[in-house]
């Protein structure tokens, strides 16, 4: 036998050998069996509905320590206990080709046994849409950590000619390396040592590749381990070559070697550890990386910008992982910005300076948690914070901004960060832009602007538009220079030239003469408008004050600016407080509004006055209700004026109260409007098979009896929506990988010419139309007669779905319309003949709009709910903000302010198991468990096929 095939041969023999004991059959499918139990049982896959396979990679360090203690237990120690060991260390070939094979046949045997588990990221990924990075990455780690327990398991082997106390100490060893950076150790030390800790534990660094980063350090950790325990293994086997009485120079060159491999392996170590840029994110949009929209800002930095970390030392055991993670992304932003960004990170436990600075000029406290050992419970008072400083602004991150927190179906919490480079992008976009802000309007502004005024001759004007006209000509004038060649005035009289210029106004815009009530045979033109080459539109003047000529006029500049604070006005519905207690008077939008206050300004719109705040920038309505001609009105001329009216309507709403759902009628007062632009809201209800659960009050009957309990149900009507559902095509829900919409009725959409339709949401081909007013799930009664039998949650009469197949199709539930639309007040009043006046100023109706014009429609009043919102948070076990995270992507890409879109929506949690029944999640644990069992009884076959074949060659060889 050659030396270059010693290392095959023992591999091939030692498989072999493997295969032909019961005992490793049987361990096979112990491991086999422990990891699909840890899997479905333990961490309740289906119940902790995430789309990822995080729960097999998170027992992997410790199932490995016993999995490679039994790989390794009889390599060497029955090699010295047989007597063939002398055979091996007399053979010309170097001892390091015998174990190089024996590492060989343990990994392959390591490689088999991961096998097994390969059909679960298969099937969660034919069931969802699973993030291939993070699962390549954790058998990546995986892989490198059973190498290391396997060569620390041969290593130990080498020392005993005992396999039980070899598996003792190979268990021992891989388990003190575990131990070193887990929190059952950690958590006796401050952050910094912890943090240390954590980077010799072999756990700690896999937890950190299974992320889905690859990072040069810990895979130089892992191959480290790997090469230093082998390399002890054929020190070890060498030295039984040796003489015990006497030393020859030749053991001595051995020692150095040896010595100064492992010197130079854990100088290495040291060397890499300060360096985090040589890593690669392999997660679906590289969500641990800086993307190309944070380095958008970050080109935009004219001064430095600092980034200041506030963490204790001593922090709650599950914060201090996140850590390290966040001082590694941090470091990638200064590298990033290359000089730009300055990084600092401060316990102020341990500056009392720093820490009052923290506490008056940024208002961070320390935060109080209850930490708990074995003896006892006690308060930390930790700092977790990030503050972000450009100039004289700042903005303040706190845990939980950065955190998120999910209960298991165990009740343990699982935190992560949710999204940290959104969540500092989002700070340094704000500060910087509010910096900026203190600069000139114009520097913001890229192509020039022009106001036109479509206004008539001095002689035809009454004498306060007169005046209302010098005034602000003489406020232009003094605008113009300082623009910087970014903004010119122009007056056209729309009489001229036969009238020509008021004829093509009137069409495109519907520009028409105005009147004063004083004098109605009297007309002429006022009319303000700002153009680019893009958009124009429309100043409001319908109060004719000079005085606040500037502050609309700064409003319709900021439109075409970018960088400033955008302003949302915002219509919902008023409710009583002392009924909201109760869970009446109609949906709140608590939740909704502070995620609109995080990025924008904010106005809350009283529509009744007919007309919107000529500050705002966009129009959002929400569950209107009973809305009556003069906010039509309000809503219909913002449209006119070239903006985008955002609404969440349909015609019902619901309501829990004493422990049942009630459907009622919703009137918005919006129909004929909606009608009028080719928007018909249907008075049906969507139900569809693809539903999320509900935690849904029901009516259980027993014994003749009615009892109201909270099931969690599959509730047809809470529409889950995924990549079918959510349009790719369009920005606004592209990058929104689920949606539950609540309640929703179906949207037609009349097509017309001029006007661009775009569906964004739509339910599955498996959804039905309900009118029926039974939304309350009930049970089915069992025999009167037992009052203790078992009861099944039932669908109402009106939500089962329908036999007919025709009967099932696809509903619109969101859309967009954009382009030109005619006023539905051209040619009927506003109201009276005095709150017409009020709404359109001196008798003027827009009545056409520009093609900047949109329409967005959702057509659910209660998806957005916060009562709906926290009925998530109960069936997923977090806090589920899909519903507020669509309509903020509205707002970003109405405004064209969508730098942070793409990655909003890359939270962990958010990539959920589509809804299935009780049965089919059976039907694919048990697949799985087939499939395991499957790929050992085709290694069995194998072994038996490649045995018969080797007894057929060897009787060949005999001649028998």
């Amino acid at each position: 036998m050659s030396r270059d095939d010693v290392t095959a041969r023992v591999a091939q023999k030692e498989v072999l050998l493997f295969f032909s004991s019961p005992v490793a059959w049987l361990f096979l499918g112990s491991f086999t069996a422990v990891t699909l139990f840890i899997f479905f049982w333990v961490e309740s896959f289906f119940a902790r509905n995430v789309a990822d396979i995080r729960p097999l990679f998170e027992w992997m360090p410790v199932l490995l320590i016993f999995l490679s203690g039994a790989l390794t237990m009889r390599m060497w120690s029955e090699e010295r206990r047989t007597g063939t060991l002398e055979h091996i260390l007399t053979q010309p070939a170097s001892p390091w080709r015998f174990v190089l094979g024996k590492f060989r046949a343990c990994f392959i045997l390591l490689l088999l046994a991961l096998a097994a588990t390969l059909p679960l990221p298969i099937t969660v990924a034919l069931m969802a849409d699973l993030d291939w990075g993070p699962v390549a990455a954790g058998y990546l780690a995986t892989c490198l950590l059973g190498a290391t327990y396997i060569s620390a398991g041969l290593f130990i082997s080498s020392r005993t000619d005992n396999p039980i106390v070899s598996l003792i100490g190979t268990v021992a060893l891989c388990g003190l390396l575990y131990l070193a950076g887990s929190p059952t150790l950690t958590d006796f030390f401050d952050t910094r040592a912890g943090e240390f800790l954590r980077l010799l534990g072999s756990g700690s660094r896999f937890e950190s590749i299974t992320r889905g980063v690859l990072d040069l350090r810990d895979l130089w950790y892992y191959l480290s381990l790997t090469v230093a325990f082998l390399v002890l293994n054929v020190y070890s086997l060498e030295k039984l070559r040796w003489s015990d009485t006497f030393s020859t120079p030749r053991h001595s060159y051995w020692r150095a070697a040896t010595g100064l491999l492992l010197v130079n392996l854990v100088l290495a170590n040291i060397w890499l550890a300060p360096i985090d840029r040589l890593r690669l994110d392999l997660t679906q949009g590289s969500q641990y990386s800086i993307s190309a929209t944070t380095l958008h800002f970050l080109e935009q930095l004219q001064e430095p910008l600092v980034i200041r970390g506030y963490f204790s030392a001593k922090t709650h055991p599950l914060l201090a992982p996140l850590v390290p993670q966040l001082r590694d992304l941090l470091r990638e932003y200064a590298v990033a910005a290359k000089g730009k960004v300055h990084i600092e990170f401060i316990d102020p436990a341990l500056n009392p300076e720093q820490e009052q600075e923290a506490n008056e000029r940024f208002g961070i406290n320390a935060t109080p948690f209850q930490v708990a050992d074995r003896y006892q419970a006690t308060l930390v008072n930790s700092y977790f914070n990030i503050v972000v400083q450009y100039g004289g602004e700042h903005q303040v991150l706190g845990f939980k901004d950065l955190i998120e927190v999910r209960t298991t179906a165990n009740g343990t919490a699982d935190v992560l960060l949710r999204n940290p480079e959104y969540d500092i992008t989002r700070a340094i976009k704000n500060v910087l832009y509010s910096y900026q802000m203190g600069g000139s309007l114009f520097e913001r502004i890229d192509q020039p602007v022009e106001l036109i005024g479509y206004v008539s001759a001095d002689g035809q004007l009454p004498q306060a538009l007169l005046a209302y006209k010098n005034s602000i000509k003489a406020q232009l004038e003094q605008i113009v220079p300082r623009s910087e060649g970014k903004f010119s005035v122009r007056f056209i009289e729309p009489e001229s030239r036969d009238g020509t210029v008021a004829r093509q106004i009137a069409d495109e815009w519907g520009f028409r003469p105005m009147v004063t009530a004083l004098d109605q045979e009297k007309k002429f033109f006022f009319y303000l408008t700002l153009a680019d080459s893009h958009q124009v539109v429309q100043l409001p003047t319908d109060d004719f004050d000079p005085g606040n000529f500037r502050t609309v006029l700064d409003a319709g500049l900021k439109r075409f600016a970018s960088g400033f604070t955008r302003t949302v006005a915002l219509s919902v519905p008023e409710v009583n407080e002392q009924m909201a207690r109760f869970n009446m008077g109609g949906p709140t939008f608590n939740n909704l509004e502070d995620a609109i206050t995080r990025d924008y300004s904010i106005r809350q719109e009283d529509l009744a006055d007919g007309a919107v705040t000529p500050e705002a920038d966009i129009l959002a309505v929400i569950a209107p209700h009973r809305l009556d001609p003069l906010s039509v009105f309000a809503i219909d001329q913002f449209l006119m004026r070239g903006g985008t009216v955002i609404l969440a309507t349909s015609p019902y709403s619901t309501e829990l109260t004493d422990g049942e759902l009630r459907l009622q009628d919703w009137d918005s007062g919006l129909q004929e409007w909606l009608a009028h632009n080719g928007l018909d809201i249907g008075d049906a209800l969507v139900l569809d098979k693809q539903s999320s659960p509900f935690p849904a009050p029901i009516i259980r009957q027993s014994g003749g009896y009615k009892f109201r309990d909270v099931k969690m149900l599959d509730y047809p009507y809470f529409i889950d929506l995924r990549a079918g559902g959510l349009s790719r095509q369009h920005p606004v829900t592209a990058n929104l990988p689920q949606l539950t919409m609540a309640w929703a009725s179906p949207i037609s959409v009349t097509r017309s010419k001029g006007r661009q339709p775009a569906t964004l949401i739509s339910s599955s081909p498996e959804s039905w139309l309900s009118t029926s007013v039974d939304i309350m799930p009930g049970i089915a009664g069992e025999d009167p007669s037992d009052t203790g039998a078992a009861t099944a949650p039932v669908s109402a009469p009106g939500q089962q779905p329908p036999e007919d197949a025709d009967e099932y199709s696809p509903s619109t539930l969101g859309v967009m319309l954009q382009g030109r639309f005619d006023s539905f007040f051209s040619e009927r009043p506003a109201g009276s003949g005095d709150d017409r006046r009020a709404a359109g100023g001196a008798g003027g109706v827009l009545r056409h709009s520009p093609e900047s014009a949109r329409i967005i429609l959702y057509s659910s009043n209660d998806f957005m709910d916060d009562q709906i919102l926290n009925a998530q948070v109960m069936a997923s076990g977090t806090q589920y903000l899909g519903p507020v995270e669509l309509l903020l992507n509205t707002l970003d890409w109405a405004l064209q302010d969508d730098e942070l879109l793409k990655i909003r929506s890359r939270a962990h949690y958010n990539r959920t198991l589509p809804p299935m029944e009780r049965r089919g999640q059976a039907i694919i644990e048990y697949l799985n468990y087939g499939m395991a069992l499957l790929w050992l009884c085709l290694l069995a076959m194998i072994h038996w096929l490649r045995k018969r074949l080797r007894r057929r060659r060897y009787a060949a060889r005999l001649g028998l």
